[in-house]
């Protein structure tokens, strides 16, 4: 919004005010995000940005009221039954792969990712671009006090049709910055802003 675009932010669970000059859908669950995502961008828009952590799984029953203790309390809670949530990242890559029109929207993914015996963070954010098939993946490390919470962030932008770009630690502003100039590089016009 503040570059001069028409912006779109389809937000779940925020308590902070909407940013100004935007047009907020306020959703609460993943499959109301993925319909408010997916009419979105039906309706035509040139840049696709999924920052949501949306959980993978979600209740098959939500139960209207408080699920009480019963029989002998040693026998522990009851089981939850899970269904999986819809991937909409791969779901928009999928869309746009079949319509194969030059409007297609660039689309970019995050990945707060932790490093495991079998990789490290940017290993693992290779793998999901590769996996999810968008433009862009920005990677970030998380974990002991960094990413979330904080004021400042580091990122790595990995590009489907390029280098990799490092945004050393920094204001968010700042990797915000980064990741719209990298998005709009992929357009297939120029930017007026």
């Amino acid at each position: 919004a503040a570059r001069g675009a028409d912006v779109t932010l389809v937000a779940a669970n925020v308590t902070l005010p909407a940013p100004a000059g935007t047009r907020v859908i306020a959703v609460e669950t993943a499959l109301q995000m993925r319909e408010a995502v997916l009419e979105t961008v039906d309706a035509g828009v040139d840049i696709v940005v999924m920052a949501a952590a949306v959980a993978d799984f979600r209740p098959v029953d939500a139960a209207q009221y408080k699920i009480k203790k019963t029989g002998d309390p040693a026998d522990g809670p009851a089981p939850i039954e899970l269904a999986l949530n819809p991937d909409i990242l791969a779901e928009l890559v999928s869309l746009r792969r079949a319509s194969a029109t030059p409007s297609a929207p660039v689309v970019v993914g995050f990945a707060a990712e932790t490093g495991d015996a079998d990789a490290d963070p940017l290993e693992h954010g290779r793998a999901k671009l590769a996996r999810k098939g968008c433009d862009l993946l920005v990677v970030n490390a998380v974990g002991n006090g960094k990413a979330f919470g904080t004021p400042d962030n580091a990122a790595v932008i990995l590009a489907a049709d390029g280098p990799a770009r490092d945004v050393p630690l920094g204001p968010k502003t700042v990797l915000a910055a980064a990741v719209w100039d990298e998005a709009v590089r992929r357009l297939d016009y120029p930017p007026t802003h």
